[in-house]
């Protein structure tokens, strides 16, 4: 180790030292002055249990909240303005010796250091992975498309300017069952983040104290989503991975492909696996049809299918695959049946 590195890595661990004794020896303890920090619907898993606990008057005996004000109300706006609860527009103004404390969730702005060091405690998150996986601003997406079978949640300690790298307070995992899909991971997620979160606040500031660095092993990154990712490469991608990318996008983008140029959306995907039936000279993309199941078949990269049963086409009323195969499939030579 450098001399700078250990000059740095010890003055760390006494800074460290000191912030563990002045709390065991100037014990603080609940109800807290809390600032909330965040946006939309997963955020009012965790202010919608920090009402509930500000209203009891226990644990929280001051809650105010920082959102985006201007523009189209967004969840956690609306929420607000129903509970009565005060609103700070982003960036607050100076708030110090206001609150204790300040929780993020799923906000989307970096915090800078002025504003961490008005709380005493500093500013907490809820991230919806286990950290150092998926870092980023969609982690349940991009966990469920790369077939993970675990995630949870990290409560940890937000770091001035940067993303989701921050000292871990506490984690708590989840298994990914195999036909889970998105929305119903969100919801399960939100759910243990908020509960987890308001543990946490019970036990500050001893807490913080024990919070650990992130490893340096095992980081992925999960950037924001745009609808390029709902774009299925036939020739690149398995059947399960088709699958899952369907799961991961529920409620977000439906699948897309396109037919002789023109853009298509795919809808209730389902893996079929292989099949008894015989193609010949047939490549990634080829479209067949299943009378029987009245759903259109795919090959995938694997060379197995999966099946669709309803479409939509630019520009007209999403129809059923068996209406997509009469009025497009039929229309073209078996080795011209195919999505690009």
């Amino acid at each position: 180790m450098g001399l700078s590195k250990f000059i740095s890595c010890l003055i760390k661990n006494k800074v460290q030292l000191l912030y563990s004794r002045h709390f065991s020896e100037f014990p603080r303890k609940p109800p807290w002055k809390i600032l909330f920090f965040g946006t939309d619907e997963f955020s009012l898993f965790t202010l919608k249990l920090l009402t509930q606990e500000y209203r009891k008057g226990t644990l929280l005996n001051k809650l105010e909240v920082v959102t985006t004000i201007k523009g189209k109300a967004n969840p956690v706006k609306l929420y607000s303005e129903e509970q009565k609860l005060p609103l700070h527009k982003w960036p607050p103004k100076c708030v110090s010796g206001q609150f204790d404390v300040g929780l993020v969730v799923s906000f989307g702005h970096l915090i800078p250091r002025n504003i961490i060091e008005q709380f005493e405690f500093g500013m907490l998150n809820v991230h919806a992975s286990l950290l150092p996986r998926w870092r980023g601003a969609a982690p349940i997406i991009y966990a469920i498309a790369n077939g993970d079978r675990k995630t949870g949640i990290t409560i940890m300690k937000i770091s001035p300017d940067k993303f989701d790298v921050g000292d871990i307070i506490n984690q708590e995992s989840v298994e990914i069952h195999p036909n889970m899909k998105m929305r119903e991971l969100y919801t399960t997620l939100g759910k243990l983040g908020a509960n987890s979160l308001i543990n946490t606040l019970e036990t500050l500031p001893h807490s913080l104290c024990t919070a650990k660095p992130q490893p340096s092993d095992g980081v992925t990154y999960a950037p924001k989503v745009n609808a390029s990712l709902a774009c299925v490469k036939w020739d690149k991608m398995t059947s399960h991975q088709v699958y899952n990318l369907e799961r991961a996008l529920d409620g977000v983008f439906h699948l897309q492909t396109s037919w002789n140029g023109t853009p298509v959306k795919l809808m209730n995907i389902n893996k079929h696996g292989s099949d008894s039936k015989k193609y010949d000279k047939v490549h990634p993309g080829f479209v067949d049809y299943d009378k029987q199941r009245k759903v259109l078949k795919i090959l995938c990269s694997d060379f197995q299918f999966i099946t669709v049963k309803k479409v939509g086409v630019l520009g007209k009323r999403v129809m059923t695959s068996g209406d997509f195969h009469n009025g497009y499939v039929k229309k073209e030579a078996p080795d011209c049946r195919y999505f690009q």
